[in-house]
């Protein structure tokens, strides 16, 4: 009997891993993966470098934005730094002669036009403050990432800069205290923001936030991060200034924008800048609207970011804005950074150093403590403590329920350690000689990219670490290529507001008031604020019935549902201001997994 000889079948080749996959694997079971968790938290290194590299392109801005801002208030430069003039400016001064004079410095020299002199002092503070923000956000985000093991980069905050730079040291120093003394208050509420959070207070201030209010917070940041990015100085420039609605169409070229200025008319017909008040430049259109080369450029890339994220590509925030920008660098273009002026010509020298290393000069150590008993300075400290906890706090915790990290209890892991981060930070920025540092709402777009672990925030300060450095190419990002991806986690970021009730204008009315205040006013603490409000004005009737209820005053007080006051209303009181975010944090939990499976 023959045997039967068995069919030779061809052998399938296994596809051997990448490399990648492979470097993955290989640093998800070292020390490090397990300490930052990567595989617990669904996610592989090098996810969170790109989601780190996002997070950086997209907040890279705040590089040479937060330096002009803050140098507009002069810094720690003074009338000391103003030197003598001719009488008649076109004379060099050792050609000042009869029936000329030379005209000593006063205080005036501070303002336009302004005296060479502190123009220079203005000039070096600005690279000053370009290092102090590099380096501040370097800090933040590496004890940010190592401690809290969260994916949130850090740096000095857009909003609470303004306040800081126009409101309390004033345009050139015309405010109530001095820089060195605006750092004192920065540092002093620093320690006292440490202190609340290293008791433990400061996360339960958090939870104190009503529960539409902390949903609606997430849409209202990502409307917040939206309008920014339709902005002309920091976005697209489709929206423009109206003096009869405020806002309008806007993306018109430069060359068809005026800069606008409150001014003062005096009797003798003299005009001069009202005092506090700043120059708003090229924010209105006066002709060719929707004509702008730039904002077309940021619509294609704006269009190449949403089409990769409508086909789940990785990496689409960095596509966008790397295309954008590598377009914008050719000179002698319609769309060039680097205009044919002055100010781009220089701008073009500055990009040609490639590297160029500044030591901070004038704003390190330079606090003050001449003014710590005056009111001003009360007020200065009061009001960014008060600003910091609203604004950061809300930060946080959106940004961890976007990442789907909220559990039922409505707190997160790691949030110990971020308020103790964002606080330690606030205090190193003063040092510097920067504006207060916070946990930044761009850390989204990293987030949209995957990141899930302190890695992120590390890589974030890589690159900060390399501005150090490498500022001339990074102060080199236009506006309208960090505007489109800005827009679309806007757009990511709506989703919460499926999980307020609508229907119960008890909830939806605070809600709405949160959403709509924050980009309107251009303050996530505003936002909170006015959401709040409207949240105890709406229940104040219901729970002084409850209350009275519950002392035997009124007897067979009802709630909403039918069920006695004493018991229903005291009930959804605890349940509003205490922990009922079971819903909410599971709906965001799932939404968080269901993001990380797709990415």
């Amino acid at each position: 009997m023959e045997m039967e000889q068995p069919s030779s079948l061809p052998l399938r080749k296994t596809k051997s891993p990448s490399l990648f996959t492979r470097l993955n694997k290989y640093i998800g079971d070292t020390r490090v993966g397990k300490y930052f968790k990567l595989n617990e938290r669904n996610t592989t290194f090098t996810t969170e470098l790109r989601a780190g590299t996002a997070t950086f392109l997209t907040m890279a801005y705040i590089l040479a934005v937060n330096a002009s801002i803050l140098s507009d208030s002069g810094g720690t430069c003074s009338v000391s730094d103003c030197v003598p003039l001719c009488s008649d400016t076109s004379l060099p001064l050792s050609n000042c002669t009869s029936p000329n004079y030379i005209v000593k410095p006063d205080s005036s020299c501070k303002l336009d036009p302004v005296n060479p002199g502190y123009a220079a002092c203005l000039e070096k503070t600005r690279k000053d403050l370009i290092v102090a923000t590099a380096a501040s956000s370097l800090i933040g985000s590496l004890i940010m990432g190592t401690l809290a093991n969260l994916p949130l980069a850090l740096a000095p905050g857009m909003g609470i800069n303004a306040y800081f730079a126009y409101t309390v040291v004033g345009f050139h120093g015309s405010g109530s205290m001095s820089y060195q003394s605006a750092l004192t208050a920065a540092f002093f509420e620093g320690l006292i923001f440490l202190a609340i959070a290293a008791v433990g207070l400061r996360a339960k201030l958090a939870k104190l936030v009503p529960k539409p209010v902390r949903i609606s917070s997430s849409a209202g940041i990502g409307l917040f991060l939206a309008f920014i990015g339709l902005q002309n100085n920091e976005g697209i420039g489709l929206i423009g200034y109206s003096s009869s609605t405020l806002i309008t169409l806007g993306a018109c070229p430069n060359t068809a924008r005026a800069s606008l200025a409150p001014v003062i008319t005096f009797a003798n017909g003299t005009v001069s800048l009202m005092p506090g008040g700043t120059v708003s430049g090229g924010i209105l259109c006066l002709h060719d609207r929707m004509e702008s080369p730039t904002f077309w450029l940021g619509i294609v890339g704006f269009i190449i970011i949403a089409y990769c994220l409508m086909k789940n590509v990785k990496g689409a925030m960095i596509y966008g804005i790397v295309f954008v920008t590598a377009v914008s660098w050719f000179r002698h273009t319609r769309v060039t950074v680097f205009p044919d002026t002055e100010a781009g010509n220089a701008a073009f020298d500055y990009f040609k150093k490639v590297v160029d290393v500044h030591v901070i000069k004038s704003t390190a150590g330079a606090l003050s403590f001449k003014h710590v008993g005056t009111g001003p300075f009360w007020v200065a400290l009061v009001t960014l403590l008060y600003v910091d906890i609203l604004d950061t706090t809300g930060t946080l915790y959106s940004m961890a329920r976007f990442a789907g990290f909220v559990d039922e209890n409505g707190d997160f892991e790691g949030q110990y350690f971020a308020f103790m981060s964002d606080a330690a930070s606030i205090v190193v920025g003063s040092l510097l000689g920067t504006s207060p540092v916070t946990a930044y709402i761009e850390s989204s777009t990293g987030i949209r990219e995957g990141g899930r672990t302190g890695m992120t925030a590390l890589t974030a300060a890589f690159y900060f670490f390399l501005a150090l450095f490498l500022t001339p190419l990074l102060a080199s990002i236009p506006a309208w290529a960090v505007g489109p991806p800005l827009i679309l986690v806007g757009v990511l970021m709506m989703k919460s507001v499926v999980e307020i009730d609508w229907d119960d204008m008890r909830e939806a009315i605070p809600a709405f008031t949160t959403l709509i205040l924050m980009p309107l006013t251009y303050s996530i603490a505003y936002g909170l604020i006015g959401g709040i409000g409207t949240y105890l004005v709406l229940h104040l009737w219901d729970w002084g019935l409850a209350g009275l209820g519950k002392f035997g005053i009124i007897k067979g007080h009802k709630g909403r549902n039918g069920i006695k006051g004493e018991d229903k209303e005291v009930n959804e009181v605890n349940n509003d201001i205490g922990s009922s975010t079971t819903a909410a944090s599971g709906s965001a939990e799932g939404n968080g997994k269901a993001m990380e499976e797709r990415v």
